[in-house]
Formats: C-alpha cells, sequence, structure tokens
C-alpha cells in the first residue's frame, strides 16, 4: 500500500476503515429534511451523515460523464470503496466502464434518468425517472438499488413516495463536496464528521481544471490527515 501510495502521489497511505459495524445504525432524516407523513409512511430517509462511533466517512460520486480509466485503477490500487449514483442520459454510451467499476466491489445506485429537478415535475414524471431509471440498473448491473440521489440534491413529498414505490429505502445526499481544487461544506464549522457522506462527480478536464485522480488526490490527502478512513456507504445501511 505504500507503494500504491506514492505511485499516485499522496502524502500518506490512506487508513483502512474498521469492519463493518454488525448491527446497522438506525437512519432517519436528517432534523429539517423530512416531507409530511414520513415516518407515518415509511418513506425513505434524506440524510447527510449516517450515525456512527467509527472515524470513517463515505465517498459518493455523482453522474457519470467522465469514465477516466486511471480513476478506476487508482482507487483499486488504494482500495478505496466508494458509491456511484448515475444518471442513464450521460452513462449509457459506455456502462461496461460502470460494470467494471462495479466489479471492482463498489456500488451502483439510482440519479434518475435525466438529472431533472425532481419538484418541478408530476409525481407520474418523478415516478418515471425513478422507476425506469431502476429498470435500467436492473438490466445493465445486474441489481435494483435501494438507494437515490435526487438531483441536486432537491426533492419533495412525491420525489419520496414515488422512490418508496420503485423499492427505494434511503436517499443520502450530502454534507461536504470536493472538487479538484476545493472542498465545500455545509455546516458552518467547515468540518469533516464522523460518518459524513462526501459527494464529488464523475468529471475531468472538460469540467475541471485537473482529472478525477488529482480529485481524489485532494480528497484522500485531507481525510487520512485528519484521521478519517473511507468506508462503504452499504455496510452501514
Amino acid at each position: 500500500m505504500v507503494a500504491a501510495a506514492k505511485r499516485w502521489g499522496l502524502d500518506e497511505v490512506p487508513i483502512a476503515p474498521p469492519a463493518p459495524p454488525k448491527v446497522k445504525p438506525r437512519i432517519t432524516a436528517r432534523a429539517g429534511f423530512e416531507v409530511d407523513h414520513q415516518e407515518d409512511w415509511g418513506l425513505p430517509p434524506v440524510f447527510t451523515t449516517v450515525p456512527t462511533k467509527n472515524k470513517v466517512v463515505f465517498l459518493t460520486i455523482d453522474d457519470g460523464s467522465e469514465k477516466d480509466p486511471r480513476f478506476l485503477q487508482m482507487m483499486r490500487d488504494l482500495k478505496i470503496p466508494y458509491t456511484a449514483f448515475l444518471s442513464n442520459y450521460l452513462v449509457k454510451d459506455d456502462y461496461g466502464y460502470f460494470r467494471k467499476a462495479q466489479s471492482y466491489g463498489n456500488t451502483l445506485n439510482n440519479h434518475t434518468l435525466t438529472h431533472p429537478y425532481l419538484p418541478g415535475l408530476s409525481y407520474e414524471e418523478q415516478k418515471h425517472e425513478i422507476c425506469d431509471m431502476q429498470d435500467i440498473m436492473q438490466k445493465q448491473f445486474g441489481r435494483r438499488p435501494t438507494v437515490l440521489r435526487p438531483p441536486y440534491g432537491n426533492y419533495n413529498q412525491d420525489t419520496l413516495v414515488a422512490a418508496k414505490s420503485c423499492g427505494i429505502k434511503y436517499a443520502p445526499i450530502w454534507n461536504e463536496e470536493v472538487y479538484v481544487d476545493h472542498w465545500e461544506f455545509r455546516e458552518d464549522d467547515q468540518q469533516l464528521r464522523r460518518g459524513d457522506i462526501v459527494l464529488t462527480h464523475f468529471r475531468g478536464r472538460s469540467d475541471w481544471d485537473g482529472t478525477m485522480v488529482d480529485d481524489m488526490r485532494r480528497f484522500l490527502n485531507k481525510v487520512t490527515r485528519e484521521g478519517y478512513a473511507v468506508a462503504r456507504l452499504e455496510d452501514y445501511l
């Protein structure tokens, strides 16, 4: 692992995550992120942090426009798990890239067909965006996800009702976002917390002044320096 960290230009060797919890934490909607009838109807919770005493964060990667083979190799070499949230209009030109990511042990989840602003759609339109993506995920990757990230982190009650009808159990968003050249934080103190969900995107030089490898180097250097390991989100759900 020392050689891999050096090869990919990291400051330190990433910290190995602890074993997955034998008893999964109870996931509830973040305060202020609930919708009406959230618990009565058993709707998927929207959350930004997983309750855990482990000093871990969770890496999630959205959309799917950039398909950098070096990124796949880097994460495999360093044994860093991540969860991908895919939008069909961006991944349909190369499902094979994401099948390779899946074969390396990473999880592929639902990010809708066309990445719309869901609250601006009718219930039936939202259901089409989510459920039809479930069908594509089953066909292309062999499983119907139980996890949805609503595009832009925007949703309403119809979103969660539609998602539940499609087999979705969780709707995580994020507490931090990492770019190739900076971080952005939801919390005012701009600090990582145990169990935080971190967002980044499948993007490269066409959108950023750098590559996904550069982006991951920034991410890993910070979390490692602050004593965090990167754990697999689904291990805690």
